[in-house]
């Protein structure tokens, strides 16, 4: 199996599910977590050096933090309803609880805070959608977390990409910190297939082909993307969801497409 393939395990006690963290991925900024809880159950943390932002994926929740509570939030039952999640931004060396109000999926996007933000509720209606691409290329995005909102490291989207298509289309990397034209992020993809059968398949490969993986993803899986250029297909009949964590030395999404598959964009 790949080292960039992290398969969804049984449920801890805090039914997390997906544990990535910079010293199990091998890099230095993106930390993911991904946890199930039944109706009523409870899971309590701390951010550490860490600013998170807590994506709804599915389910309602109580969020409380400090001085900050966020009751009831949620509004997606089902991932593929394609409406826009809640989320909540909490900064580091912050203690935070979640208790879910109906069965719950929790995505705890992380990276290096500097202590620069309050905590705030993102709400559906704040969040910028977006359709990208033509033909078999469409894609419809979610900017949860993007740059030009306030966050020290963090940026945070989510993707549906209708079945037979492709997405992260023309392939394009984001892996040598040369702003303005190239910045430095690692990433990685939360992949969510409908129906639950059904797979995708993504590629991570590097110019020199010293990294050259294709994975076969199935739901639940989450494809670690260090460096190198990250093509997603979703095959006929599945229709595809993925959350992206991105984070690096500076908070910039500049991306450069493979030559090869450049002449895509202006055929």
């Amino acid at each position: 199996m790949s080292s960039l393939l992290v398969r969804p395990t049984a449920p801890d006690e805090q039914g997390t599910i997906i544990d990535v963290t910079p010293a199990s991925a091998g890099w230095e900024h993106v930390g993911f977590r991904v946890h199930t809880l039944a109706k009523g159950a409870r899971i309590e943390a701390s951010t550490g050096d860490q600013e998170v932002c807590l994506v709804l994926l599915t389910g309602r929740a109580n969020v409380v933090s400090g001085e900050h509570h966020f009751e009831d939030i949620g509004e997606r039952m089902d991932i593929f309803e394609q409406i826009p999640p809640y989320a909540v931004y909490l900064p580091n060396g912050a203690n935070y609880q979640v208790e879910a109000t109906t069965d719950l999926e929790l995505a705890v996007c992380a990276a290096p805070g500097q202590g620069n933000h309050a905590p705030r509720l993102i709400a559906p209606d704040s969040i910028k959608k977006s359709t990208r691409g033509q033909g078999s290329n469409v894609r419809h995005v979610h900017d949860i977390l993007p740059e030009n909102e306030p966050a020290d490291s963090l940026l945070v989207v989510e993707v549906f990409t209708p079945e037979g298509n492709w997405s992260s289309y023309p392939p394009h990397k984001h892996d040598v910190d040369n702003l303005p034209h190239e910045s430095l992020l690692e990433e990685t993809y939360y992949h969510r297939i409908n129906p639950s059968q059904g797979f995708a398949f993504q590629r991570v490969y590097t110019d020199d082909r010293s990294l050259d993986e294709t994975m076969a993803v199935e739901n639940g899986c989450c494809v670690l993307v260090p460096k190198g250029y990250h093509p997603v297909g979703a095959p006929h009949g599945y229709s595809l969801y993925y959350l992206n964590v991105m984070a690096g030395p500076k908070r910039a999404w500049q991306f450069h497409n493979d030559p090869d598959h450049e002449w895509l964009i202006n055929r």
